[in-house]
């Protein structure tokens, strides 16, 4: 991959939503919501942001929770990523 967030942002990769309900229902692709879990790829330095300093707490190889509209798809090389910023990540999952 040859992308390198600047700042305060965050690249992530989508996890795979599951196939089935708890129930046991098979969801077909357009039944899927988007997934709002996600694995942290690559994280920009940080610094100052609109005037304040922004200390990046996550970390490549993170699972996180993100807003379920937030951020900017890309496609690179075939995969598709998010690009956020650190404030759009709810939580970390541990």
């Amino acid at each position: 991959m040859n992308l390198k967030p600047l700042s305060d942002r965050v690249i992530l990769k989508a996890v795979e939503a599951e196939e089935t309900t708890k129930g046991g229902i098979i969801l077909t692709s357009s039944a899927k919501e988007k997934p709002e879990m996600a694995e942290v790829v690559a994280v920009g330095p940080g610094g100052m942001v609109d005037g304040k300093e922004v200390v990046m707490t996550v970390k490549a190889g993170d699972k996180v929770l993100t807003s379920k509209y937030s951020g900017t798809e890309v496609k690179v090389d075939g995969e598709e990523y998010t690009i956020v910023r650190q404030n759009d990540i709810l939580a970390i999952v541990e």
